[in-house]
């Protein structure tokens, strides 16, 4: 043979890819799930050979007896195979400066940089601090982690961005100084241990967050500073799972979509015996936690001595940045931090909000003074009355109840209130509690001494994860590293959980040789449980409060550059008709679209408001970019001729802005505008065709055209989702307005009311009866107010829908805070559409009449009681 001369270097190739016939089912399964097609349509060479499973070592020394030599240099080549891998060696870049003494001396005088900056030159305690963190640091080879952040901090400033530093590295004194943070880690006794420290299990990361408008600016500065070669985005891996498993089977083997939509809402269980269903049930557990799919992580990014290729191989999705294929529990594995970079759009407010500041007002507003934004008499008062929509964090409705029944008015009852409104605190029933210790500080007991020693703060409540593991550690007796598992276990990692369940056998013995007893115990144990996955560390709660009060500072002094910031960036807890109204409640004159003054964006005129094309819907955004770019360049538009021939505009988009009212400067009614546009489409199709002059058109003198007074109104609801110059009180068939306004609510404790509220909220909040809802309303003087339904009025009175309704209940005061808890609940009906009316005087008798005095978008005078709506809920 021309070959035998490599003879010696042959070896045994036999691919194993399953382990038996049914794994091999499965494969081809996959296959097809894989090529999207049936499971009987699959061909061979799609598939691997049927034999690629593992040989008995019997049948290869069969199969080679002929040729033993190839079976020796096969396992000499095996035996001589070997792997290593360093898994507790740090992965991370390990130097900023290119030594760790120099990393060490660079972080040293950027610290005490910021320590003269941050808090003079003569703050003994700030110095001690910062030395000793300094040398944990270094002890710990983090240098040059803190710089690497620090160097895209640097750029950031640079750039003009707001970022917010938050999680546990607000606990660091350093992370302060280098404005990684804006948290004082002095003022609210943070302890740097708490993120950085030598019995801790897995090493801390960084989370910062900017506006997701900067945040592919601060990912591209990331990529190319520290190279491409040594960045990437961490991974994830999605498993199949049931609604995975049920869908992708059941389409590879022929079901309808009906009855996957089926398989897929119900468990297992409750499924049909069917031959197919069974084969289903079969494949799919032994597919439960495959690898389904690659993506990338939200928000992760590591940063590598070594090239990334050295650990894993690498993907390129849509995004642009390449990703690592592995996930976060992989790389926490072999020893990578990853630093994230996060996004919200909370910051967003906060940034243009200070640009529409300066641009309006030509003030330059120092979001960083932080003394003076905390201490500010007026954000104090507002926040303890509630009054925060708009604000980042404390602007849902459960929020703004929990800072009327604190009455907090400071810093430091908010950074406990941040993580108090978590649904493990409230879980525990212990937010209820808190309220009651905060408001009567001297009419309770604690729990056991140590909860007074460790919580006196939080008035013996565990508040914070930090003070979880105190009564963990000093209560139960359990050791740091059990205490920090715990923590982690309490953030979500669900790998964690077969350790706790030792954890909790612990704790429970711990508390028996303590001589406590099992109730003591139980509860005590009870309530840490109720913290896992939903709890704060104090030093993020600290971090996102800081962004509330610079959110509410922005708000009290310059509410209405804040409201358009908050219009703009679309991320608050409400829709934009809410945001719109309490610009209106600030002085703010709303106006509609307008092609000769508005922008893509909503925009700032003095007190007016142009709400921006970006609110209409189905305008395309080139378009609305397009009209704004024309007249910039040449000018204000005179007619609406000038308009289309200067914007190629088509005559849907054309029929659209004239009735959001953006030609509102012609003086002409829509419907001889639309007429006008009919006529010149069907004229000239000059969205089609250029000219190079323009002949003088013959003019013509139209007929009266008639239009009904709330056509307006129902042309904003339909394009814009809300209404400018119309309240949705007015469109009501009836003139009653309620028997009490929210601004008299604290004086009916315990009594029964009607009330009228238009529908801005709700919240479904599962129990053990059933669902429960709660309902966040506006009254017809422009006023919030709260009601709770319980699973039996519920069931009777369901929400259907946005609109007003007339509801009855009981008021409670409850530390302060009015709500209604419902009894009878109606939707009222409004007028017919007017402009689809044949009988316009008919909907015109039945409007009521109205006053425009009150500021409020939904701001009108009490109207008169009306004897036929209240019958509906009696007396």
């Amino acid at each position: 043979s021309p070959v035998c001369h490599l003879a010696h270097r042959y070896v045994v190739l036999h691919p194993v890819t399953f382990s038996s016939p049914k794994e091999y089912t499965l494969h081809r399964l996959l296959r097809a799930v894989d090529y999207n097609t049936l499971y009987t349509k699959i061909q061979p060479e799609q598939c691997a050979n049927p034999r690629e499973s593992m040989l008995p070592l019997s049948e290869l020394h069969h199969h080679y007896r002929h040729h033993p030599q190839i079976l020796d240099q096969t396992k000499n080549i095996i035996e001589s195979c070997h792997f290593e891998f360093d898994f507790a060696a740090p992965k991370n870049k390990q130097t900023y400066t290119g030594s760790r003494y120099s990393d060490k001396l660079l972080l040293t005088d950027l610290a005490m940089e910021g320590l003269e900056r941050r808090y003079g030159k003569h703050h003994t305690a700030a110095k001690r601090r910062v030395q000793r963190e300094l040398d944990i640091i270094d002890n710990m080879n983090f240098s040059a982690y803190f710089l690497i952040t620090w160097d895209i901090i640097r750029y950031s400033l640079s750039r003009g961005f707001h970022h917010v530093g938050r999680g546990s590295g607000a606990n660091s004194i350093v992370s302060y100084l280098l404005r990684i943070t804006d948290v004082c880690p002095l003022e609210l006794d943070l302890y740097f241990e708490r993120f950085l420290n030598p019995s801790r299990s897995v090493p801390p990361d960084f989370d910062i967050d900017w506006s997701w408008k900067d945040r592919d600016a601060i990912l591209n500065y990331t990529f190319k500073r520290f190279g491409s070669e040594r960045t990437a985005f961490v991974g994830t891996i999605g498993l199949f799972k049931h609604r995975s498993i049920m869908r992708e089977l059941g389409k590879t083997l022929g079901l309808p979509k009906e009855e996957l939509d089926e398989l897929s809402a119900k468990q297992i269980e409750d499924h049909p015996p069917d031959r197919l269903v069974k084969a289903i049930h079969t494949y799919g557990m032994m597919l439960s936690q495959f690898p389904n799919q690659r993506s990338l992580h939200s928000c992760g990014i590591l940063i590598a001595e070594k090239p990334i290729t050295y650990y894993t191989a690498l993907d390129m999705p849509p995004k642009g940045f390449q990703t690592a294929q592995m996930d976060m529990y992989m790389c926490e594995d072999i020893g990578f931090e990853k630093l994230d970079i996060l996004s919200q759009r909370g910051i967003g407010h906060i940034n243009d909000a200070v640009q529409l500041i300066e641009k309006n007002k030509g003030v330059k507003v120092d979001i960083h003074k932080l003394e003076a934004i905390k201490n500010n008499p007026d954000c104090n008062t507002q926040l303890a009355t509630g009054q925060t929509i708009g604000c980042f964090y404390i602007e849902s409705p459960a929020m703004r109840g929990l800072l009327r029944r604190l009455k907090c008015n400071n810093y430091k009852t908010l950074v406990a209130a941040s993580s108090v409104i978590r649904p493990g605190v409230a879980k525990s029933g212990m937010m209820r509690e808190y309220i009651f210790r905060h408001n009567h500080p001297s009419s309770f007991q604690y729990q056991h001494p140590i909860f007074e020693e460790q919580l006196s703060e939080t008035y013996g409540i565990m508040v914070y994860q930090e003070d979880v593991i105190k009564i963990a550690h000093y209560f139960a007796g359990l050791d740091l590293a059990d205490a920090d598992i715990l923590r982690r276990a309490m953030s979500g990692k669900k790998r964690l959980q077969q350790k706790m369940e030792a954890i909790k056998e612990r704790f429970f013995a711990n508390c028996q040789r303590k001589g406590y007893c099992d109730e003591l115990s139980e509860e005590v144990y009870r309530q840490i449980e109720s913290f896992a996955g939903y709890s704060f560390c104090k030093a993020h709660s600290a971090s996102y409060s800081v962004e509330s009060y610079q959110s509410l500072y922005l708000k009290v002094n310059h509410p209405l550059e804040f409201m358009v910031a908050v219009m703009n960036n679309f991320g608050g807890f409400y829709r934009t008709e809410v945001y719109v109204h309490e610009a209106r409640m600030a002085g703010g004159i709303i106006c509609n679209p307008c092609v000769n003054r508005g922008a893509y964006l909503s925009s700032l005129d003095g007190q007016e408001i142009i709400i921006g094309f970006i609110h209409i819907r189905s305008l395309p955004k080139a378009l609305a970019e397009q009209i704004v770019a024309e007249r910039r360049r040449n000018g204000r538009y005179t007619s609406l001729e000038n308009f289309v021939s200067r914007t190629r505009i088509g005559i849907e988009a054309l029929q659209t802005l004239i009735f959001v009212s953006a030609f509102q400067f012609l003086r002409q009614t829509k419907n001889e505008l639309i007429l006008q546009a009919r006529m010149l489409f069907g004229r000239s199709k000059l969205d089609q065709q250029a000219k190079l002059f323009s002949p003088p058109i013959k003019s013509f003198k139209l007929p009266p055209l008639q239009r009904h007074p709330f056509e307006d109104a129902f042309d904003e609801i339909e394009l814009l989702g809300f209404m400018i110059k119309t309240s949705p009180f007015d469109l009501l068939q009836t003139s009653f307005r309620g028997d009490v306004f929210v601004k008299d609510l604290h004086r009916y404790h315990r009594r029964s009311v009607r009330m009228l509220g238009y529908l801005i909220s709700v919240k479904d909040v599962p129990t053990a009866n059933g669902h429960m809802h709660f309902g966040t309303w506006i009254d017809v003087q422009g006023h919030y107010f709260d009601t709770t339904h319980f699973p039996p009025c519920l069931k009777r009175y369901p929400f259907t829908g946005a609109g007003c309704y007339l509801i009855k209940g009981k008021v409670i005061v409850d530390f302060e805070f009015p709500s209604i808890e419902v009894e009878k609940m109606a939707k009222l009906p409004m007028i017919p559409d007017p402009r689809y009316s044949s009988d316009d005087h008919k909907v015109a008798a039945q409007l009521p009449t109205a006053s425009d005095n009150h500021p409020g978008l939904l701001g009108r005078k009490p109207y008169p009681s009306n004897e036929e709506v209240k019958e509906r809920f009696g007396r």
